[in-house]
């Protein structure tokens, strides 16, 4: 049994490998939450804002975005995992498994899967597997990541215990609703005629538009997903960070090149996995966030001719343009790229 959570949350000698925290409260995500997230992000992709199209394509009504719906049970994890964060460090094997629609309840829970230490003795990195089931029970999303959190006090640092983390998520175990209909995904619809196989690996897409973060905007949306860190709510405590100010939570750059992303990948209706990320530098309010993508692969789907996923390198960018910054290697960092993710998008194959 884990004791009650404590006012000033968990720092990092709290945890154990093996821990199994319930968070609370849960979260019913509705239509209001859907227009907010527009609001925040600029998000366009038609079968999250388009009802007749999104019941042509056989769903019930639209589906909630897939980040929507990752950064609501993401936010469910913070108070538990990360109040107490310097930093979200990267994620892996996230799978988004059974579309979410406006009245669901999400149910997070959290497992400690690893723990290590830094060498200051002042913090470690804290690993956990998170899973977010709806109503009924039914699982709908689940993912690794890593975050480093702060020492109560300095500590002599055990040895660690680090999981190993899956290198991707197969395309066998994508997760598609078997009555999902593409052929309604037209160009008169998206705006584009390009699908799954008009892309070639090594294919390398610098989005147009850019998006400037304002406090405002990054406030607003930790609000939205319920997200508490300290290092995204007192800019009072941060003073004493190293930055000296707020973090704009990842997950908003993730969505916010998500949504740049739409000039050029104006089919891809879906995100089928997360194989692995890194926030590679931080990102403040005023900072203008630009989005590459390249092309790692084209992956079939097994029982699926007519919807193919590609797998893609979300790059961030921030207070750069892409056509001025070099495609670094993978593994390696470029001090304007703030974000480095490994996914896969699903999209239409044939329309006939």
């Amino acid at each position: 049994m884990i004791p009650e959570r404590p006012a000033e949350g968990y720092f990092f000698e709290d945890y154990s490998v093996g821990q199994v925290y319930h968070h609370t409260p849960p979260r019913t995500i509705n239509d209001a939450d859907a227009v907010v997230y527009i609001a925040l992000t600029g998000a366009r992709h038609p079968l999250n804002c388009s009802t007749p199209l999104a019941r042509a394509m056989g769903h019930r009504g639209c589906p909630l975005d897939d980040l929507l719906v990752f950064h609501a049970a993401f936010g469910k994890t913070v108070a538990d995992v990360s109040y107490n964060a310097i930093a979200n460090l990267g994620y892996a094997d996230v799978r988004f498994l059974a579309p979410v629609y406006s009245g669901t309840t999400l149910a997070v829970q959290s497992e400690v899967i690893g723990l290590k230490g830094n060498s200051n003795g002042r913090s470690g990195v804290v690993y956990v597997r998170s899973r977010a089931r709806d109503d009924d029970g039914t699982e709908v999303l689940t993912w690794i990541r890593w975050v480093m959190v702060a020492s109560r006090a300095p500590f002599v640092h055990a040895a660690p215990m680090v999981p190993e983390l899956p290198a991707q998520v197969r395309p066998d175990d994508y997760k598609l609703p078997p009555f999902v209909e593409v052929a309604a995904l037209d160009q008169r619809i998206t705006g584009s005629a390009r699908q799954w196989s008009d892309f070639a690996p090594g294919e390398t897409i610098d989005h147009p538009g850019g998006m400037t973060i304002e406090e405002s905007d990054h406030m607003s949306a930790a609000r939205l997903y319920q997200n508490s860190a300290r290092v995204h709510f007192d800019a009072f405590a941060a003073r004493a960070l190293p930055h000296g100010r707020r973090l704009v939570y990842g997950g908003h750059v993730i969505s916010v090149c998500r949504s740049l992303s739409y000039d050029g990948l104006e089919n891809a209706f879906g995100i089928a996995a997360i194989h692995g990320g890194l926030h590679a530098h931080p990102t403040f309010a005023g900072d203008t966030i630009y989005c590459r993508h390249v092309v790692t692969a084209r992956e079939e789907i097994p029982g699926r001719r007519d919807i193919g996923a590609l797998r893609l390198r979300m790059l961030g960018l921030k207070d750069a343009r892409p056509a001025d910054v070099p495609t670094p290697a993978p593994g390696e960092k470029h001090p304007a790229i703030v974000l480095d993710l490994d996914y896969s998008v699903l999209m239409p194959r044939s329309r006939s």
